[in-house]
């Protein structure tokens, strides 16, 4: 036997609705890959600082080269300063990300290496971010495998409120 109680109010009488408006948020990062899905990440990104006056934080994380030579828990991690790729991409981060943003709010480029995942949640942690704004999916295919299960890793474990992004 099934009986109805109709309906049940959230909390007290009214149903309360979230806003947003009373959240603090200072710090934003943006996690970004280079694909269409981070591209639509970054323009969330970039509208939720300006709408709070917050720093936002461009994040793209290297990941490990794995040497064939090497056995296969064996990763070689390019040495970031002297590293050619790295300022291809900090220059293209720029282009892509950096020159979007003008002077309309206050933003930095970050370049990690490492377990994707695992460099995102540790720089959101270190740099108290407050919003972590990203894909729900990025490259695949031949290309890097950034977003899908790296965004369901952070949101389950980042100690910030996540924002996950749906391709248009």
């Amino acid at each position: 036997m099934v009986q109805n109680f109709g309906e049940i109010p959230a909390h007290g009488s009214k149903r309360q609705q979230f806003s947003g408006e009373d959240m603090t948020i200072k710090t934003i990062a943006c996690c970004i890959d280079f694909s269409k899905n981070s591209e639509d990440a970054f323009a969330a990104a970039v509208e939720m600082a300006e709408k709070y006056r917050a720093k936002l934080f461009i994040i793209h994380v290297l990941p490990p080269v794995v040497n064939p030579l090497l056995t296969d828990t064996q990763w070689v991690v390019p040495d970031l300063p002297e590293n050619t790729l790295t300022l291809e991409i900090e220059k293209r981060m720029q282009q892509e990300y950096g020159n979007k943003t003008e002077e309309k709010i206050d933003y930095e480029l970050v370049i990690l290496d490492g377990h994707v995942s695992t460099e995102i949640l540790k720089y959101l942690e270190e740099n108290q971010i407050d919003l972590v704004v990203m894909g729900s999916y990025g490259l695949s295919g031949m290309g890097l495998v950034f977003f899908g299960s790296v965004a369901k890793r952070v949101a389950h474990k980042a100690p910030c409120s996540v924002m996950i992004v749906r391709q248009t």
